[in-house]
């Protein structure tokens, strides 16, 4: 969706052109022990960060750093392997607060979710300086649950519905009842549909949610802010068999109902599948011609808003049109420019459309309908969550239970801390818990955009401050450091680059970034544009070369990072003890920042970035 007017964590252009090098003044101080990822699970808060010592290093040039033979062999041998240039050196130009008990059956809920996706030995490797206890999946399944039985009090050991615990954490707000007008269409009020369906529905022939998919997930954004000018469904399902080739498991596709906008991220009509992208049966062709070729399709779901087709007696827009007929009790009672007469929001405003409210049950029944007819009759594998900073997690989490998606991302934007000069703080914990704390909402059943990450590689390649790849534990800083499974990673997307450019990558680093994520735990998402760029013609065989290595290595979205090398101009570190990656112009040598340095041997380079395996 267009995020102007949201997006607060890009910064002024002439701020974003500082390349000088320049060291920004630290505090010293000691590094915390290692918190395993479990520990962080149960009580995120209680965890800080201390602030860290960064050693210089020497700058190297590009023609410096490739000088030496192996890594130029090694770059030789991969051009030759693709039929295609390496490199070519470009001139640089808050949430509910909830009652504790709550809090804890959500992270306990969360966490035997991910013991079950975890092998021992996995469990025990992420208890890194720590006493290793026996894995709670030896013990019985209803060991976790008597954990909580013990530790809270007897009469709040049967914890309430999910909307009794949102009206009991926030008291002052008052459900507005009042009588709306009859209905404009002779179709049934939403009292009588109601009735007719007393539970929403649920999928028969899948187990349950997986929102991190398999894994080993490598996501590709099929569509740009232009797309729309031409008839893209057919082209992407023209595309399938190209994409399949350059490893992408999983496509994203643009919004595809009746929309106000083009774009499609101003919703009308839910059940009409014509869209400026193509007909309902250019989709379910492109969605079938992309399965067929082994790739997962998400759709995008705008849940938060939707624009009414009529107005009402006062002029205002609030009556919809189509299947779900709604009327004002389905708009948020805050939201008084569209005349609503729904509950309170639960979360953020989007101004340009009313905002749905989803406590409303025959709203909540409707849509989950909705997503289990789009992934019976289109045959969506799951989905791409629009602005889910709308509405509480809560109502995520019912709706990813009734359509059981086989992956799911949502876009949770927030902005970044930044310190007093403008300059981006190097502590984002604040910024990576919130996003922590939509995902525990929601259940644990969707992933969300590393937007922590983004903003963090924004600042080590804007300032060469490449000492900002590691927090004060050692891990990586952005959502991939503590949730890695959770964490879907991104350089660009429709709003912050294409034509609208709202938080533009550095261009010149695209290369490094991509040698990233690519290499890095997490779902790593590759934008469309940055496949046919003419201004980097090289970027596509990189990102191609990047992606059969992960598959071939195996990397995946839980795989363990040590890093090795965090200084003013370089950062390395090691990937599941299988492959070492260098980014930045410094130096960086194997030998005393790795164990069994003479295993490993280059086996691709380009600008700013080498990669090691082990052999």
């Amino acid at each position: 969706m267009d995020i102007v007017g949201h997006v607060l964590t890009a910064r002024p252009a002439q701020q974003s052109s500082r390349m000088n090098g320049e060291l920004v003044p630290r505090a010293i101080g000691t590094p915390r022990r290692t918190i395993s990822r479990w520990r962080r699970l149960m009580d995120p808060e209680s965890y800080g960060e201390a602030p860290r010592a960064h050693a210089e290093s020497a700058t190297a040039s590009p023609d410096q750093e490739l000088a030496d033979p192996s890594i130029e062999a090694a770059r030789i041998s991969a051009e030759a392997a693709f039929s295609r240039p390496t490199y070519v050196y470009i001139p640089v130009a808050e949430p509910y607060e909830k009652d504790p008990v709550t809090r804890l059956q959500q992270r306990l809920s969360i966490i035997s979710a991910e013991l079950k996706s975890v092998t021992e030995a996995e469990y025990r490797s992420g208890l890194v300086g720590e006493a290793l206890p026996p894995s709670p999946r030896l013990a019985e399944p209803e060991m976790l649950q008597q954990l909580l039985n013990n530790a809270v009090v007897a009469p709040e050991r049967h914890a309430p519905e999910r909307e009794q615990q949102q009206q009991q954490a926030e008291p002052q707000r008052e459900r507005q009842v009042a009588e709306p007008p009859a209905p404009a269409t002779p179709q049934p009020p939403p009292e009588a549909r109601e009735q007719q369906h007393a539970a929403p529905p649920r999928l028969t022939d899948v187990k349950g949610v997986r929102p991190e998919g398999t894994g080993r997930e490598v996501l590709l954004q099929g569509f740009n802010w232009e797309s729309w000018r031409s008839p893209w469904f057919q082209h992407m399902a023209d595309q399938a068999q190209e994409i399949a080739s350059m490893g992408f498991t999983t496509v994203w596709l643009p919004p595809f109902t009746d929309s106000v906008s083009e774009q499609g991220y101003m919703p009308r009509d839910l059940y009409n599948l014509n869209s400026r992208y193509g007909s309902e049966h250019e989709l379910i062709h492109c969605v079938r011609m992309l399965q067929q070729n082994g790739i997962k399709v998400l759709g995008d779901a705008v849940l938060n808003h939707r624009c009414a087709q009529h107005q009402d007696e006062s002029g205002k827009w609030n009556r919809f049109g189509g299947k779900l007929s709604w009327d004002q009790r389905a708009i948020v009672g805050d939201q008084h420019e569209y005349g609503g007469r729904g509950n309170l929001s639960s979360g953020e405003f989007f101004d340009a459309a009313p905002n749905i409210d989803h406590s409303q049950p025959f709203v909540k029944r409707d849509l989950s309908e909705w997503l289990v007819w789009l992934r019976e009759h289109v045959g969506f594998d799951g989905w791409r969550l629009d602005f889910v900073k709308g509405f509480h997690g809560s109502h995520v989490k019912d709706y990813l239970e009734a359509s059981k998606p086989e992956f799911v991302v949502g876009e949770y934007w927030d902005s970044l801390a930044y310190q007093m000069d403008g300059t981006p703080a190097h502590n984002q914990d604040a910024h990576r818990q919130r996003i922590v704390n939509w995902i525990e909402a929601a259940g644990g059943l969707a992933t969300a955009f590393d937007i922590t990450t983004k903003g963090i590689l924004h600042a080590v390649f804007e300032r060469c401050e490449y000492w900002r790849l590691s927090d004060a534990a050692g891990k990586p800083p952005g959502l991939m450091g503590w949730w890695p499974s959770r964490a879907v990673t991104f350089l660009e997307n429709h709003d912050t680059g294409s034509t609208q450019g709202h938080w533009r990558f550095p261009h010149h680093a695209l290369e490094q970034g991509y040698a990233y994520i690519l290499t890095h735990p997490g779902t790593p998402t590759v934008f469309y544009d940055h496949l046919y760029d003419s201004n980097a013609p090289n970027l596509r065989h990189v990102i191609t070369r990047l992606i059969a290595l992960r598959s071939r290595l195996g990397i995946h979205c839980r795989s363990k990072v040590k890093v090795v090398c965090s200084q003013r101009d370089v950062y390395a570190a090691e990937i599941d003890e299988k492959l070492v990656m260098k980014i930045g112009p410094g130096d960086f040598k194997l030998e005393g920042a790795v164990e069994e340095a003479h295993r490993y041997q280059p086996v691709d380079a380009g600008h700013c970035w080498t990669l090691w395996e082990k052999k």
